[in-house]
């Protein structure tokens, strides 16, 4: 089709014609409801005809238009709907989506720039919608009262990523910010840090990146002046005011070549890197790399291991991301040297088509360093890139793309090993690894301080609420509070902001003051021994590989706790941590397994927890607006499971009797999800107890914003040294039960 001459009116009834015959045929068919089409015929010829008579898009994006002509040309219905049928939801922390459907157009982008010429639309994550959104958000910063004038934007490895970071800096130039911009992929973490650094003191960030999700997706993550996620209040009345009302025309743009002195900084290490054109301004660049280290190795409790006899054998897998320069570079610093990179596959580029993960069109893996798969890749590539090397490995860390999560993979006992499938390795959970990480720094400040740990009564810990209760426990016994939160370092940060603030604590019970509140409080679960003003945190931690640690109150809103890290998760800062750990482990004669072992499960204050999670599907998410309908579909069975416990009839699941239920709902995401016809969005899931102690429990968790589910699974037991193999065996055993049977239950097969 010639660009040149594109008969819009023609693509426009075509284009009608087509989808309207989709949406049809597939409510006919049940594959979408009544109101998903009704939502969709409304919605997408509109944006449609809104997109391709734009003047503005020509300028912005010359080939869009035609991209979307093929689209219509090849018949391809669905996939129009789904780029056109809504704009792309705004959760928690930005927007995140697919920048295409198919792997060819997403190599089409990573080959021919951002104006590729593929299906591109509101609801696909491409150069329009991220200079959009930004328009949003620059305009929300210029508000009378607010007057934002600093940003630091950062990208990580994702397709495209430093284009489309250089394209909202100019934006955001044209808006008159000073802009500080990351010269390479840059860790998520190392944006939240600069945020609120003394050299820099920004009042918004953002990072282009996805995370963990597969190569299709990318995204945009807002942090506000502190470093943590926008409070919600202020992320709706941003959306709302600002994002969800901006136009095309409010795309204005100013080339980076262009910058006045002073409103254009650079972001990177003592040097300039290689090949990155500064625009002449090499004096303008900050060396956050360094401040970050040094901010870091501030936190160990062993600051230096040179000279370790034996030394601690690491191996270390960015996941084709940004932390392969951070990582090593701090192990390095504090002494740990003996570092092996896994550089095989490709694993150690910066490649966001990540090729080392399946890439099959329905089979696309996510390179999560929280994921066993995940792990299996990096092992296997270590054991061919370093032959017999493994068996003499200590641990090997893993980080995603943006790496802000971090797992850690370590060695099996062999009086364990049928456990894992008779491997000698396995990736040990971060509800593990946390607990851990926590319990070494216990041991260590009590051992220097007669017995008990400091100021005690002044700490707390966060975590999420679908995170093991092995850590509630063992902060009890240290004497430490704990403040349970719904998911997301948002979530965690403002709890966190509230003890610093003396909020005064609400009587909750599974985050209600009122057993029949239709909602919950909007962050917090549960505060558990939070008596006397508890104010420094010693961790905030989630099962989904992310952890920080905040410290006490800051000096003012838009400052780093005192004695804390950042307000959002580090998978640096928690890869350094955790090595730190096992080379304290390695120097007593122990490791990272046994330490667990002995000093959470066998602790009868704490007990064996067994802590099983899957998300559904496996992988990626149901696609489009059909996926819609199977999300609310499993979701509906779920709430019927609820609602028949709560009305007293039997439910039993994997073998065992449901004793009570709870709906976690906060109401976040009833815009998109608006209750209907009996039917509301769980939004923090649906509890299932097995136990009257409460320990044993199934939650099944949708995403807001994408179409997939979790399903976490946890069992408790009492165990001795002499039970705890065969107590481990059994409650994972159960634990497949129960989620096998719940998928059978809702119709979510793996």
């Amino acid at each position: 089709m010639n660009h040149g001459k594109l008969d819009l009116d023609a693509i426009l009834s075509k284009a009608e014609q087509g989808i309207t015959a989709y949406l049809d045929a597939a409510k006919t068919a049940g594959h979408i409801s009544p109101e998903q089409h009704k939502t969709a015929m409304a919605n997408t010829l509109p944006n449609l005809r809104e997109w391709l008579t734009s003047p503005k898009i020509d300028e912005l994006s010359p080939n869009l238009k035609a991209g979307v002509a093929d689209a219509v040309e090849a018949g391809r219905w669905e996939d129009l709907v789904n780029a056109y049928r809504q704009s792309m939801r705004f959760g928690t922390g930005g927007i995140r989506g697919m920048m295409a459907f198919d792997r060819e157009s997403i190599r089409k982008l990573a080959e021919d720039g951002l104006d590729a010429r593929i299906l591109k639309g509101p609801n696909t994550l491409n150069n329009v919608v991220l200079l959009r959104t930004s328009a949003g958000v620059a305009q929300f910063g210029k508000q009378a009262g607010r007057n934002f004038d600093r940003i630091v934007i950062g990208y990580d490895s994702r397709v495209r990523g430093g284009d489309f970071a250089r394209l909202i800096a100019e934006l955001f130039l044209a808006y008159d910010y000073t802009v500080y911009l990351f010269d390479e992929p840059c860790p998520y973490p190392m944006v939240t840090f600069a945020i609120p650094h003394e050299r820099i003191k920004a009042h918004v960030g953002i990072l282009i990146s996805a995370s963990h999700n597969d190569y299709r997706y990318n995204g945009y993550k807002l942090s506000c002046g502190n470093g943590s996620q926008f409070d919600p209040k202020e992320r709706d009345e941003m959306y709302e005011r600002y994002i969800a009302k901006a136009t095309f025309d409010d795309i204005r743009l100013r080339p980076l070549s262009e910058a006045p002195r002073g409103k254009l900084y650079w972001l990177g290490g003592a040097e300039p890197v290689a090949g990155v054109d500064y625009f002449g301004r090499e004096d303008a660049l900050i060396n956050i790399h360094e401040l970050h280290a040094a901010h870091v190795r501030g936190f160990l409790m062993t600051r230096d291991f040179s000279g370790m006899e034996p030394p601690l054998r690491i191996g270390y897998c960015p996941f084709h991301g940004a932390g392969r320069k951070a990582v090593p570079r701090l192990l390095n610093d504090i002494g740990l040297t003996e570092i092996q990179r896994t550089t095989r596959n490709g694993l150690y580029e910066l490649n966001g088509m990540f090729p080392s993960f399946c890439n099959d069109p329905g089979k696309e893996q996510q390179p999560d360093p929280g994921d066993p798969r995940a792990a299996r890749i990096a092992v296997d590539a270590f054991k061919a890139e370093y032959p017999g090397d493994f068996e003499k490995l200590d641990i090997l860390i893993g980080t995603d793309p943006d790496a802000d999560r971090c797992g850690v993979v370590v060695k099996v006992p062999e009086n364990q090993r049928r456990l894992h499938g008779g491997q000698d390795w396995m990736l040990l959970p971060a509800d593990d690894m946390w607990g851990l990480l926590l319990w070494y720094r216990f041991h260590r400040e009590a051992e220097a301080a007669g017995g008990r740990v400091p100021d005690a009564d002044k700490k707390f810990a966060v975590l999420s609420h679908t995170t093991t209760d092995a850590i509630v426990r063992l902060c009890r016994k240290f004497g430490v509070g704990v403040i349970k939160t719904w998911v997301g370092f948002a979530a965690l940060s403002a709890a966190v902001r509230d003890q610093w603030d003396k909020v005064p604590q609400q009587n909750l019970v599974d985050g209600r003051v009122q057993p029949d509140d239709p909602l919950c409080h909007p962050y917090i679960c549960q505060y558990i021994d939070m008596h006397g003003g508890r104010t420094i945190n010693i961790g905030s931690m989630e099962q989904s590989n992310g952890f920080s640690l905040l410290g006490g109150p800051p000096p003012d809103p838009f400052s780093l706790g005192v004695n804390g890290h950042v307000r959002d998760k580090d998978g640096v800062f928690a890869a350094i941590l955790s090595a730190e750990v096992a080379a304290w482990a390695k120097q007593q004669g122990t490791s990272l397994f046994e330490l667990v072992d002995r000093h959470i499960y066998l602790d009868p204050a704490i007990g064996l927890f067994v802590n099983h999670y899957e998300p559904d599907p496996l992988d990626g998410e149901y696609p489009g607006i059909e996926g819609d309908r199977k999300k609310i579909g499993i979701l509906k069975i779920a709430l019927d499971l609820y609602r028949a416990q709560r009305e007293g009839k039997p439910v039993h699941i994997g073998g065992k009797d449901v004793v009570a239920a709870v709906m976690y709902r906060t109401g976040k995401y009833d815009r998109i999800y608006p209750p209907a016809d009996g039917f509301v969005f769980p939004d923090e899931g649906v509890r299932l107890f097995f136990s009257a102690d409460r320990l044993d429990h199934l939650t099944i968790r949708p995403s807001g914003t994408g179409n997939s589910l979790r399903f976490h699974i946890q069992l408790h037991s009492a165990v001795e040294e002499a039970n705890l193999i065969e107590k481990k065996a059994e409650l994972r055993r159960q634990a497949a039960a129960i989620a096998d049977h719940i998928r059978e239950i809702l119709g979510a097969p793996r």
